[in-house]
C-alpha cells in the first residue's frame, strides 16, 4: 500500500527476488539434510538393505538441487521489470518448479527407503 492509495506500483522485481531468495534458502537446507542423510547411510555400510538405492536417490536429489540452485541464481539476477526478460524468466521459473517437484518426489522415496534403520522404525521389527 503506497501513500497515494494504490497498490498497483508493487515492485514485481523485488517480490520475485525475495521469493527466489526464500526458495534458495530452502534448497540449501534440503541440500544439507541430504548430505547428512548420505553420511548416515554410508556409515551404516553396504550391509544396509537399500544401501545402493538410497545412495542413488540421494545423489540424484543432490544433483537436481544443484541444478535448481543454479537456476534460482540465474532467475534472481535478471530484472523481471524488463519486458524482454519476462518470457525467459517465466520459462526458467517453470523449469525450476518442475525440478523442485522432482526433488520433492525423490525425497519421499529417500524417506521411505531410509526408514528401515534410522528414525522411528529403527526399533520396530515387522
Amino acid at each position: 500500500y503506497t501513500a497515494g492509495g494504490s497498490t498497483s506500483n508493487l515492485n514485481m522485481n523485488l517480490y520475485a527476488t525475495k521469493k527466489t531468495a526464500a526458495e534458495g534458502m530452502l534448497d540449501i537446507a534440503l541440500f544439507l539434510a541430504n548430505i547428512t542423510h548420505m553420511k548416515t547411510v554410508i556409515e551404516q555400510g553396504a550391509g544396509y538393505r537399500y544401501y545402493a538405492a538410497v545412495l542413488t536417490l540421494i545423489s540424484f536429489s543432490l544433483a537436481l538441487q544443484i541444478v535448481a540452485g543454479i537456476l534460482i541464481i540465474i532467475i534472481a539476477r535478471r530484472d523481471l521489470n524488463e519486458e524482454a526478460n519476462q518470457k525467459r524468466l517465466d520459462s526458467l521459473n517453470n523449469t525450476t518448479t518442475i525440478i523442485i517437484f522432482l526433488i520433492f518426489v525423490t525425497n519421499i522415496f529417500i524417506s521411505v527407503f531410509g526408514m528401515e534403520r534410522t528414525g522411528l522404525f529403527a526399533r520396530m521389527h515387522f
